[in-house]
C-alpha cells in the first residue's frame, strides 16, 4: 500500500489492511513520517513502513501536478520500498502519490488505485485555492486529467459508492469490471461495543439534539443548518444544535452564531475522540449530514450516516445524490434541499412532531446496517480483488 500521509491514523487504509491481512495477505505500508516515528513498526499487524518527508515536500505535494518535483522524491523512495520489501501487489491510496507510484513500477506489478475522493473536485474547495498563488499554480483540471491518465493505466479501480462507479465508468469508458465498489462502512464493534460517557448523555438529557459529527468545512453545509436555527427556536423546546468537529472555517462558522444571536441554541464541542461519538449520537434526537452539492458530495456518503444508523437514529440528510438515494431507498430519515435552511428547518419541525415516523426511521436504518452495510461484510470485495490477482 502506498499513502503520501502519516499514518496512522486514517481508518479507510486500516481497514482495508487489517482486512487483507486477517485473510492471509502480508501488508507493506509505504508512508511518511515528518517526526521521530519509527521507521518500521507492526501496527495491528500491518508491516508500516515510513519515509522520512519535510514541510518543503509537503508543500510540494500540492503542486504535484504543475510541477514534476514531488513525484520525482517519492518515486525514488517508492522505488527502494517496492525492491527492499518484495512486494507483489501495489495499493495507491488516491491520486496525490499516484504519478510517483505508477512510475516507481520498475516490475509490471499489479496495480489497484483506490479513490477515496474525487480528488479533482474536492481541491476546488480547499482554502489556498480561493488565493494567489495557489489559484494561479494549481488546476484541477489538470488533476482530472491525470486521474483520468492513471485509471486506464492501472489494473483495478477500487472507489467509495455506487454513483462514484458510474461517474467514473461514464467519464473515463473503462470496462465495467475493472472497477470495484469498497464503500466507507463501520465495523460492527463500533456499535456492539460502544461505551457510553454519561456525562455527555446527562448534558444533553434535557434537550432536543440536533447532531452534526464530523469535518465542519463550509462545503459541508452548517450554514445552512445555522442559519436555520431563528426558524426551529421558537418551534422546538429546548433546542439545541450541538457540532462535535473541527476545521479552519470555524471561526465563519462561530461568526455566524453571533450574528444571529442563537449563542444560547448551538454547541460547538470540538474535535472529539472517535470513541466519545456513540455517546453523542445516543444523546441526539436527530443526526444531519446537510452536505452542499457538488460533484464529489453527489458520488461519496459520509461514514457519519452508518454511525447514526448503527445506534437507531433518524437523519436528516441534503440531497447531494448519493446520500438521498440511500437514505431514500432504506427509509432512514428525511430529505432537505441543499443550502436552503427554510427547508431544512420545514423538515425538522415535521420530523419533531412526528416521534412514531423517526422511530420507524431509526429501526430502518439499524437493520440496514447491521444486515447489509458493515465493513465485514462490504469489505468482501477488496478481498476477492486480491484473491483473483493472485491466481
Amino acid at each position: 500500500m502506498i499513502l503520501d500521509k502519516t499514518f496512522p491514523p486514517d481508518p479507510r487504509v486500516e481497514n482495508e489492511a487489517i482486512s487483507l491481512v486477517n485473510n492471509g495477505f502480508d501488508v507493506y505500508l509505504f508512508c511518511l513520517t515528518y517526526k521521530n516515528q519509527p521507521l518500521e513498526e507492526n501496527y495491528k499487524g500491518i508491516n508500516v513502513v515510513r519515509y522520512k518527508s519535510n514541510k518543503l515536500n509537503y508543500k510540494l505535494s500540492a503542486l504535484v501536478y504543475s510541477f514534476p518535483f514531488y513525484s520525482f522524491i517519492m518515486k525514488r523512495k517508492i522505488q527502494h520500498f517496492l525492491k527492499n520489501k518484495h512486494i507483489e501487489f501495489i495499493h495507491i491510496h488516491d491520486i496525490q502519490i499516484a504519478e510517483a507510484a505508477i512510475k516507481a513500477n520498475k516490475f509490471n506489478l499489479p496495480m489497484v488505485l483506490d479513490l477515496h475522493d474525487n480528488m479533482p473536485e474536492i481541491i476546488k474547495y480547499y482554502p489556498h485555492l480561493q488565493k494567489f498563488p495557489g489559484k494561479q499554480l494549481i488546476s484541477p483540471k489538470k488533476w482530472k486529467q491525470k486521474e483520468e491518465e492513471f485509471i486506464k493505466k492501472v489494473n483495478k479501480v477500487i472507489t467509495v459508492s455506487q454513483e462514484f462507479v458510474e461517474e467514473v465508468i461514464e467519464r473515463t469508458k473503462i470496462a465495467r469490471d475493472k472497477i470495484v465498489l469498497v464503500p466507507n462502512t463501520i465495523h460492527k464493534s463500533f456499535y456492539n461495543e460502544a461505551k457510553f460517557e454519561s456525562s455527555i448523555i446527562n448534558k444533553f438529557e434535557n434537550s432536543f439534539v440536533i447532531l452534526y459529527v464530523g469535518d465542519t468545512g463550509l462545503r459541508r453545509g452548517l450554514l445552512t443548518v445555522i442559519r436555520a436555527i431563528p426558524y426551529l427556536k421558537d418551534e422546538i423546546e429546548n433546542l439545541k444544535l450541538v457540532i462535535v468537529g473541527k476545521n479552519s472555517d470555524d471561526s465563519i462558522l462561530k461568526n455566524e452564531v453571533k450574528k444571529l444571536n442563537i449563542e444560547k441554541y448551538v454547541d460547538f464541542e470540538g474535535w472529539q475522540n472517535v470513541s466519545l461519538f456513540p455517546s453523542y449520537i445516543k444523546a441526539s434526537s436527530i443526526c444531519i449530514s446537510p452536505l452542499n452539492r457538488n460533484i464529489q458530495h453527489d458520488v461519496a456518503y459520509a461514514n457519519k450516516l452508518f454511525q447514526y444508523m448503527s445506534l437507531k437514529k433518524p437523519l436528516l440528510v441534503s440531497n447531494a445524490t448519493a446520500q438521498k438515494n440511500l437514505v431514500k431507498k432504506i427509509k432512514a430519515g428525511l430529505v432537505h434541499r441543499a443550502e436552503d435552511e427554510k427547508d431544512f428547518a420545514v423538515k425538522i419541525i415535521e420530523m419533531y412532531q412526528n416521534k412514531q415516523l423517526c422511530k420507524q426511521m431509526g429501526a430502518n436504518g439499524k437493520r440496514f446496517v447491521n444486515e447489509d452495510f458493515y465493513w465485514e461484510k462490504t469489505s468482501e470485495k477488496l478481498i476477492e480483488l486480491y484473491c483473483n490477482l493472485a491466481t
